[in-house]
């Protein structure tokens, strides 16, 4: 079943130290803002964290990482112009990167939602990437196995729930929120809208229920998801 929580602090209560955090987001689009700001507030840290990137500015998994709460990143991008709290930490030795290109990096959330237990895919091959991996021929192409990237608690934005956790996205904030909700052990969701069951076509259903523990209502200042 899935619980409606009063506020952003009470949907991450469950979040503890050294957990593995899937945070949706493409930059800062569809990135959980306030739930990252919660997660700030409830004090858990040594922190894995996968994202497409290693924060932006001096917002959302930017302040977590200035904070040095997270100890380890996995992500595509983590160099971008304003990067600036990732490249402080990396540089001092003081946060570990694993760089996964954006592809696989999807590939592999989906993996672990779906139960497969590794794939091959060409993505990195010859590369500092593929150092210890299996690399495999396959007709007459060169491969490099990839495993499936768990975590212990999702935290993503979605447009509209309904209140047995359903959801809705818009636009690009859809991104990595459904492999990350079917990747992880609990999955955390702020809304902008929470309808009743039914409230919402089943045709438009992107993310289903049965992957979402927690739901809170949280609109952004402008009324929309980013």
């Amino acid at each position: 079943m899935t619980t409606i929580a009063e506020n952003a602090a009470e949907a991450v209560s469950s979040v503890t130290d050294g957990s593995t955090i899937l945070m949706g987001g493409f930059g800062n689009a569809g990135q959980p803002m306030e739930l990252i700001d919660a997660l700030l507030e409830c004090g858990a840290t040594d922190l894995t964290v996968v994202n497409n990137n290693a924060g932006q500015g001096d917002a959302g998994l930017a302040l977590l990482i200035r904070e040095r709460r997270v100890r380890r990143i996995i992500c595509s991008f983590p160099r971008q112009s304003d990067s600036w709290h990732f490249d402080e930490a990396y540089r001092a030795g003081e946060i570990e990167l694993e760089l996964v290109p954006q592809g696989n990096l999807a590939e592999r959330l989906r993996a672990a939602g779906a139960g497969i237990g590794a794939f091959f895919t060409p993505t990195g091959y010859g590369t500092e990437l593929a150092e210890g991996k299996e690399t495999r021929e396959i007709d007459g192409r060169n491969y490099v196995l990839e495993h499936p990237l768990r975590g212990d608690v999702a935290l993503i934005k979605a447009l509209k729930a309904d209140t047995v956790g359903n959801l809705v996205y818009r636009k690009t904030a859809r991104n990595f929120g459904p492999v990350m909700a079917a990747a992880a052990s609990t999955t955390v969701v702020q809304v902008d809208e929470l309808v009743e069951a039914g409230g919402i076509d089943p045709e438009h259903v992107v993310t289903p229920g049965i992957y979402v523990d927690t739901v809170t209502v949280l609109p952004d200042a402008t009324g929309r998801s980013a």
